[in-house]
């Protein structure tokens, strides 16, 4: 059973120290823009091999760490002055395994070794690596934050957010579905569902969602099919929150995709504004389904708003 940790809603106030543990692609840099632009000095910790070039430049100060060195993490930046960090960021295990070096920068420190053997044995779960990276860094008195609170503008909103508008066809499967992709949620299996027709095409697992949308291609000939993705309910937002982003668009686009519904407030869009204009380029819509508000689906129905149904989500603006 996975510890239970109290994270904090915001960061602390500026100009205090924040830590960014960091590893691949546009979050990280997101992210460290996103302390900058309010005063907060970033100490960044590149998983070495990982990080995007650009990222030590954002950063006050910066060093490589190892991926499975999780110990070392905590003492480097209580070292700094460091009582909170950010942790975001893909691993790219193929970057990993093609270093010459691996076997020396990725034995496991003894604190690491401890952790795996305590609490991830039998529990290979991003909560479970989550939770246990969490107690090693407040052991050395360094606690994980929230990471979407330094990027609030590439948070999903509530409503269709592009140009682009779905289809009556679109919105009838994102209400058909929703409350399906809400227990796969619940059981904490994957983060996405694909459906067309009302008939679910697949089920994201541990591929990813990019995997997921080239496997639909495969299963459904037909055009328009729509993604929606989502975040489990208590989703624990220090590290693993869902994203999105041009990536995302232009492989939905390749792969006969036409919508994607994403939870608002849960799901990250990476570069939004460029996200969602490529999104009317390629003439996908985009759309955030907002948490349930009890009472508000009669309401709703009657003004002409697109709602899903009751115990699962509730309106979509159109």
């Amino acid at each position: 059973m996975t510890p239970s940790l109290s994270i904090l809603a915001d960061p602390p106030p500026p100009p205090t120290a924040i830590g960014l543990i960091a590893g691949g692609g546009r979050l990280p840099i997101l992210v460290a823009e996103g302390l900058r632009s309010t005063g907060h000095p970033v100490h960044g910790l590149g998983l070495f091999g990982q990080y995007e070039d650009e990222l030590p430049g954002l950063c006050s100060s910066f060093r490589d760490v190892g991926l499975l060195r999780v110990g070392s993490w905590g003492r480097i930046l209580r070292k700094m002055g460091v009582q909170h960090a950010v942790m975001v960021g893909r691993v790219d295990k193929a970057k990993m395994m093609h270093d010459p070096l691996r076997m020396v920068r990725n034995v496991p420190d003894l604190r690491t070794a401890v952790s795996w053997f305590k609490h991830l044995r039998y529990d290979r779960r991003s909560s479970a690596v989550l939770a246990a990276i969490a107690e090693e860094l407040e052991r050395s008195g360094v606690s994980l934050i929230d990471s979407t609170a330094p990027i609030p503008d590439h948070i999903a909103t509530a409503g269709v957010m592009t140009r682009t508008k779905p289809s009556s066809l679109q919105r009838s499967d994102i209400e058909f579905v929703w409350p399906l992709l809400s227990e796969l949620l619940r059981l904490d299996i994957g983060q996405s569902i694909a459906v067309r027709e009302r008939d679910v095409i697949a089920v994201e697992a541990v591929e990813g969602t990019d995997r997921m949308i080239e496997r639909v291609s495969g299963i459904c000939r037909a055009k328009g099919w729509s993604l929606c993705k989502g975040a489990r309910a208590g989703h624990d937002r220090r590290s693993d929150v869902p994203t999105v982003g041009i990536t995302t668009i232009e492989n939905l686009a390749a792969h006969g995709g036409g919508c994607l519904a994403v939870a608002a407030g849960d799901v990250i869009m990476i570069d939004r504004d460029e996200m969602l204009a490529r999104a009317d380029a390629l003439g996908i819509t985009v759309v955030g389904v907002p948490h349930a508000q009890p009472g508000v689906d009669a309401l709703e129905r009657d003004r002409g708003i697109f709602v899903v149904p009751s115990g699962s989500s509730s309106p979509v603006h159109s």
